[in-house]
C-alpha cells in the first residue's frame, strides 16, 4: 500500500509539472488536462513497449504500418503540446486526427471500405465530447467525416495477411471493442459527474446552513431591484417569511423617503465591480405580525457575475447583505450628544472663568485700591465726606462679591440637589411688596419706575418663601438692570385657578430672537458673543435666570419668556398653590417656553381652566 501510495504521489507530482499554469486555479479544467495527459502518455508508453518486439517479428514495416505507428505517436505529441500551450481544444483536435488516421490505416489493412474498423470513426467525436469540449467534439466530427471519405476511396492493402479476417469475425470484434471503449468513457464521465454533483450538493448544504446561522439578511435581486430569493434570516430581520420579500416585498417595506437611495444603490452595484453600501429605514413587523417598528438597516450590494449566479437564479444581477444597524446608530447619536455636551460644558467652563474672573476682579480691585488709600498717610488730609464715599464703594463692592458667590453657591446646590427646599404656607402678597421695597432703591438710582400690580385676593401659598423671594429679586434685578432711564418695570402677581402667576414686565432693551433658545443656560448673557466678558455694558454673571429656572423646577412650576429687541421683556413664573407634591429631579432644569413679545407664545398653564387641561 505504501509503494502504491508513493507511486501515485510520484505520478501526481509529475503531472503537476506538466499541467499548464493557466489552469492551476481551476480544479475542473485541471482535471480534464490531467486525464488527457494520462491517456495520451499511456498510449505512447504502450507503443514504445510494443514497437521493438513488433519490428523483430515483422521486419521492415510497410508504408501503411509506418503511418499507423506515426498515428500512435501523435497523441504523445498532443500531450506535449497541451503541456506547452494549455490549449486543450487544439490538443484534442490533434489527438482526434491521429485516431482518425489510425482507423483509416486499420481499415486499409482489413478490407478497405468493407472493413469493420470503420465503426471506430463514430467513436472519435463521442470520445472528444465526453472528455473534451463542444469545440473539440466539432473538430473530431470533422476529422471523422474526412476519415470516412478516405476509407471509402482507398484501396485495401492485400500485402498484410494477418488482418485478412472474414467479415463475420471482424465485425463483432471491432464492434465489441468500440462498445467497451464507449462504455468505459461513459462510466468515467458518470463517475466524474457524480463526484461534482456530490460536491455541489455539499456546497449547497453548507451555504444553506451558513444562511441559517447568520442573522444578516441575504437577498438576490434582478436589474430592476426586485427580490428573486431571500435567506431564512428574513423571519428574524423583518418578522416575515422569505417569500413575503420576493418581488417588491422588500421595496415596499423600505421607508418612502429612502426608496430612491435603495434603488440607486442596487442599480449602481449591478453596473460596477465595486460593492455599494447604503443605509435606509425599514418597516419591520412587530411581535404580533404588524408593521410596528422602524429599524435602520445597512445594505452592502455586490454585482453577481453570470457564472457565479445559482442555477435557480439565472437572472440575478445583485446579491445584497443587509444588517440591522439601529443599535449602532443609537450609539453614534449618543456619542454625538456626549460630544456636544462636552463641547457645551467646555464652553460653559470658559464662559464661567471669563465672567467670574471679571466679576471678582473688578470689585476686588476697588476694595484693595480704596483700602490702600484709606490705609496710607495721605488719607489724613481727606475729609469725612471723602472717607464715607470710599467706605461706601468698598461696601458696595463687597456686597457685589457676596451676590456673585451666593449666586454660584445657589446654582451649585440646585444642580446637585442639595438646595435647602422647605415649603411652608406664607403670604405671597406681603413677600412681593417687601421685594419691591427692596428693589425700589436700585430702581430710583437707575431712573426706572417700578410698578406693582399685586392682586388683593391672593390666597396663602405653600412653597419655599426664601426661594420665591430669590426668584423675584433676580427677575426684578435683571429687569431694572436692562431697562434704560425713564423706562418702566412692572411686577404682577395674581391667581389663575389652582396656580399663582408672577410676571415681571419691563420696557428695556429686549432679547434677540437668536438668543431666546439659550436663555437660562448658566453664565449665558444675551447679546454677547464669545470672549465678550470683558466688554459688557452691564455687570453680572449670567446666573440670575439660571437660578430662577432651577428654583421653578424645584416647585414643579412653569417658566415663560417673551421678548423682542427694543420692545422689552416679559417673564412669567407659574407655581402651584401647594408645592408639596414632591421634589423635582436635581440637575434637570425646567424647560423655558420662549417667544416674541406680543407674538403667539403658547398660553401659560395657569391660564387654562382645569376642565380643559390634558392629562397623561
Amino acid at each position: 500500500m505504501r509503494i502504491n501510495s508513493a507511486f501515485a504521489s510520484l505520478i501526481d507530482a509529475r503531472l503537476a509539472g506538466l499541467v499548464h499554469d493557466s489552469v492551476a486555479g481551476d480544479p475542473a479544467e485541471r482535471g480534464r488536462h490531467e486525464r488527457f495527459l494520462i491517456s495520451r502518455l499511456a498510449t505512447g508508453a504502450v507503443l514504445m513497449a510494443m514497437l521493438p518486439p513488433y519490428l523483430l517479428w515483422r521486419g521492415v514495416p510497410t508504408l501503411v504500418e509506418a503511418a499507423a505507428a506515426a498515428c500512435l505517436v501523435l497523441p504523445v505529441v498532443a500531450a506535449l503540446l497541451l503541456a506547452r500551450t494549455g490549449n486543450l481544444t487544439l490538443a484534442h483536435g490533434l489527438s482526434s486526427a491521429a485516431l482518425t488516421g489510425l482507423v483509416v490505416c486499420l481499415a486499409s489493412l482489413t478490407g478497405g471500405p468493407t472493413s469493420a474498423a470503420s465503426i471506430w470513426l463514430v467513436m472519435i467525436p463521442v470520445e472528444a465530447l465526453l472528455a473534451g469540449s463542444h469545440r473539440a467534439a466539432l473538430a473530431a466530427a470533422v476529422s471523422a467525416m474526412l476519415g470516412a471519405v478516405a476509407v471509402a476511396l482507398i484501396e485495401p492493402d492485400s500485402g498484410f495477411g494477418l488482418f485478412a479476417w472474414p467479415a463475420a469475425l471482424a465485425m463483432p470484434v471491432f464492434a465489441i471493442t468500440a462498445i467497451c471503449h464507449v462504455l468505459a468513457l461513459s462510466r468515467e464521465h458518470r463517475r466524474r459527474e457524480g463526484r461534482w454533483s456530490d460536491r455541489l450538493n455539499a456546497a449547497s448544504l453548507r451555504d444553506a446552513l451558513l444562511l441559517e446561522a447568520i442573522d444578516d439578511l441575504v437577498t438576490w435581486h434582478d436589474r430592476n431591484g426586485s427580490v428573486l430569493q431571500a435567506s431564512p434570516a428574513a423571519r428574524s430581520f423583518t418578522g416575515t417569511s422569505p417569500d413575503a420579500l420576493e418581488g417588491r416585498g422588500l421595496f415596499n417595506r423600505v421607508h418612502v423617503s429612502d426608496r430612491p437611495a435603495f434603488l440607486t444603490a442596487l442599480s449602481t452595484a449591478a453596473g460596477q465591480a465595486q460593492p455599494v453600501t447604503v443605509q435606509f429605514r425599514l418597516h419591520a413587523a412587530g411581535e404580533t405580525g404588524e408593521a410596528g417598528r422602524v429599524i435602520w438597516a445597512e445594505m452592502r450590494a455586490h454585482r453577481v457575475p453570470g457564472a457565479a449566479a445559482p442555477a435557480t437564479l439565472g437572472e440575478a444581477a445583485v446579491v445584497a447583505v443587509t444588517r440591522d444597524v439601529s443599535e449602532h446608530r443609537r450609539r453614534a447619536e449618543e456619542l454625538d450628544q456626549a460630544r456636544a455636551a462636552a463641547e457645551r460644558a467646555d464652553e460653559v467652563k470658559s464662559r464661567f472663568l471669563a465672567t467670574v474672573s471679571h466679576e471678582l476682579r473688578t470689585p476686588l480691585n476697588a476694595i484693595i485700591g480704596f483700602s490702600e488709600m484709606l490705609e496710607s498717610e495721605s488719607t489724613l488730609a481727606l475729609g469725612p465726606e471723602r472717607r464715607r464715599e470710599y467706605a461706601g464703594i468698598i461696601h458696595s463692592s463687597g456686597r457685589h462679591l457676596l451676590e456673585v458667590v451666593n449666586g454660584l453657591l445657589d446654582m451649585s446646590r440646585i444642580q446637585s440637589g442639595n438646595f435647602d427646599y422647605v415649603p411652608e404656607p406664607f403670604d405671597l402678597a406681603g413677600l412681593a411688596r417687601g421685594v419691591c421695597d427692596l428693589m425700589q432703591i436700585r430702581a430710583d438710582q437707575g431712573g426706572v419706575r417700578l410698578r406693582r400690580e399685586i392682586a388683593p385676593d391672593l390666597p396663602e401659598v405653600t412653597a419655599d418663601p426664601r426661594a420665591c423671594r430669590q426668584m423675584l429679586i433676580n427677575l426684578l434685578s435683571n429687569a431694572v438692570k436692562f431697562t434704560p432711564r425713564g423706562g418702566d418695570v412692572t411686577l404682577s402677581v395674581r391667581r389663575a385657578f389652582d396656580r399663582v402667576e408672577m410676571a415681571v414686565v419691563d420696557t428695556g432693551i429686549g432679547i434677540a430672537e437668536a438668543d431666546l433658545p439659550r436663555l437660562g443656560d448658566p453664565f449665558f448673557q444675551a447679546g454677547l458673543g464669545a470672549g465678550a466678558a470683558y466688554g459688557r455694558p452691564h455687570e453680572g454673571t449670567g446666573l440670575g435666570l439660571s437660578v430662577v429656572r432651577g428654583l421653578v423646577g424645584l416647585h414643579h412650576g412653569d417658566l415663560a419668556v417673551e421678548s423682542s429687541p427694543s420692545c422689552g421683556t416679559r417673564v412669567v413664573v407659574t407655581l402651584p398653590l401647594d408645592c408639596r407634591g414632591g421634589r423635582a429631579m436635581p440637575g434637570i432644569p425646567v424647560p423655558i417656553r420662549t417667544g416674541a413679545l406680543g407674538g403667539m407664545l403658547p398660553v401659560s398653564f395657569a391660564e387654562v381652566p382645569p376642565t380643559m387641561r390634558l392629562t397623561g
